[in-house]
């Protein structure tokens, strides 16, 4: 009986533990802006686990390797061992034979893949409203070049999009981003 308390009690607080890692993973994207100051995109030997570039630095994908942790998910890790597991399930298009623990989570195909794996993809719409505080999006620049970003909680001036956290080039910025690229992915981890 004790047993069956604890796993109810357990089920009704979920809610309330995936929004309060949910507001982390937004807050810890805009502490970002202003921190992350330029765009660096070569590669590192990383520690392992929680490896990261130095803070003023980094590609978009730190954004969301950031945020993440602040909720207490190392997407180093996670991307790493699933990797691991199911190698053949991940892009192929950097010559790689084996996963690489240093490299694998900052590259947008395989966080999208991760995601999508996990259960977390969502549709893809041209509807601002359908975008909600801490999703996930992905687009293509032009020319197979791919991006990511969070969602935030602060709105678009005059409409029913919120800003995005990401960054393109000049450091981690909230910007009304959404449909600015072609959008190839939605992920709702929370």
């Amino acid at each position: 009986m004790k047993k069956l308390m604890l796993l109810a009690a357990l089920l009704a607080a979920a809610p309330t533990l995936a929004q309060d890692a949910k507001q982390k993973v937004i807050a810890a994207a805009l502490d970002q802006v202003g921190r992350t100051r330029y765009y660096d995109s070569s590669y590192r030997q990383l520690a392992y686990p929680n490896g990261d570039v130095p803070i003023e630095r980094g590609v978009c994908s730190d954004v969301v390797i950031r945020a993440f942790r602040a909720a207490g998910l190392d997407l180093q890790v996670l991307v790493h061992e699933d990797m691991v597991r199911n190698f053949a399930a991940y892009p192929h298009k950097w010559r790689l034979t084996r996963p690489d623990k240093n490299i694998d989570h900052r590259r947008v195909p395989n966080l999208a893949t991760f995601f999508t794996r996990r259960g977390k993809a969502r549709e893809v719409t041209r509807r601002g409203a359908d975008y909600i505080p801490g999703d996930i999006v992905t687009w293509d620049l032009g020319g197979g070049v791919p991006h990511i970003g969070i969602v935030s909680d602060r709105r678009a001036a005059g409409s029913d999009r919120y800003l995005v956290v990401h960054n393109i080039g000049s450091g981690a910025q909230a910007e009304d981003v959404l449909f600015s690229w072609q959008l190839t992915g939605h992920f709702r981890y929370f």
